[in-house]
C-alpha cells in the first residue's frame, strides 16, 4: 500500500510539473436556487467527489457549519470499496467526501459554490490535476430530491454565465451508498501537512477558501 502511495505521489508531482494543476480558484455567483434553512431540520448530509479525497475533505473540514467531513467511496458496491481496488478505475466508485452540516449556518447552495470554486476543477473529465481515472471524476451524489434540483440548477446557471473556460463535466446522481475509506486517509492533510502532494495540490485550496469565503472559513 505504501509503495502504491509512493508511486502515486511521484506520478502526481510529475504531472503537476507538466502544468496539469489549476492554480487559481474561480469567483462564482451565488446559486439562484437554494434550500432554505427552514426547509431542513437538523443536520444534513451532502456527498461530493472531485479528485483525491484528501483535498476535498480538508476544504470542507474548514467550512463553518460543517460538523464532519469524511473521506470514502461512492458509486460502486460495498464489496469493492477498498482503496487498492477502487484505484483500478473499474469499480464505479469515485473518491468522495461525506459532509455533515448545519443548514442554519451554511446552506447546501453555499457548499456547492465552494465545491465548484475552490475544492476542485469541474471542467476536468475523469481526472483532477495529477490524478487520472474515473475514480477521480467530478460528481455530486445527492441525498434528497431538493439537493438534486439545486445542484442541477446551479450547473445550468454556471454554464449559462460561462464562468469557466471549458464545459462543466460534473455528474449529478442520487447517492446509492457511501463507504468510509481506510483510517489512514482520514484527516490526511492535517496529519501530513509537509507531504509534497499536499503542499502542491491541496494546501493552496485552504488559502483560496480563506481568501474567497472569509465568512465561512474556520481555522484549525
Amino acid at each position: 500500500m505504501q509503495a502504491l502511495l509512493g508511486m502515486s505521489l511521484l506520478a502526481g508531482l510529475m504531472a503537476c510539473s507538466a502544468g496539469f494543476a489549476r492554480s487559481n480558484p474561480v469567483a462564482l455567483p451565488d446559486p439562484k436556487l437554494d434550500i432554505p434553512a427552514t426547509a431542513a431540520r437538523g443536520e444534513q448530509t451532502a456527498v461530493f467527489a472531485g479528485g483525491c479525497f484528501w483535498g476535498v475533505e480538508a476544504v470542507f473540514d474548514h467550512v463553518r457549519g460543517v460538523t464532519s467531513a469524511i473521506s470514502g467511496y461512492s458509486g460502486g458496491t460495498a464489496m469493492t470499496a477498498q482503496y487498492h481496488v477502487v484505484g483500478t478505475g473499474r469499480t464505479g466508485h469515485a473518491e468522495s467526501v461525506k459532509v455533515v452540516f448545519d443548514p442554519t449556518k451554511v446552506s447546501y447552495g453555499q457548499l456547492l459554490k465552494i465545491y465548484f470554486s475552490v475544492a476542485h476543477d469541474p471542467t476536468q473529465l475523469d481526472r483532477q490535476s495529477p490524478d487520472v481515472g474515473p475514480q477521480y471524476r467530478s460528481e455530486i451524489f445527492t441525498t434528497t430530491p431538493a439537493q438534486q434540483k439545486v445542484a442541477n440548477a446551479y450547473i445550468a446557471q454556471l454554464t449559462a454565465a460561462k464562468v469557466f473556460s471549458a464545459p462543466i463535466v460534473t455528474r449529478v446522481e442520487p447517492l446509492d451508498g457511501f463507504y468510509r475509506a481506510e483510517r489512514y486517509h482520514q484527516n490526511y492533510l492535517s496529519q501530513h501537512p509537509n507531504d509534497p502532494y499536499i503542499v502542491y495540490n491541496d494546501a493552496p485550496k485552504l488559502v483560496h477558501l480563506k481568501a474567497m469565503f472569509p465568512g465561512l472559513y474556520k481555522g484549525g
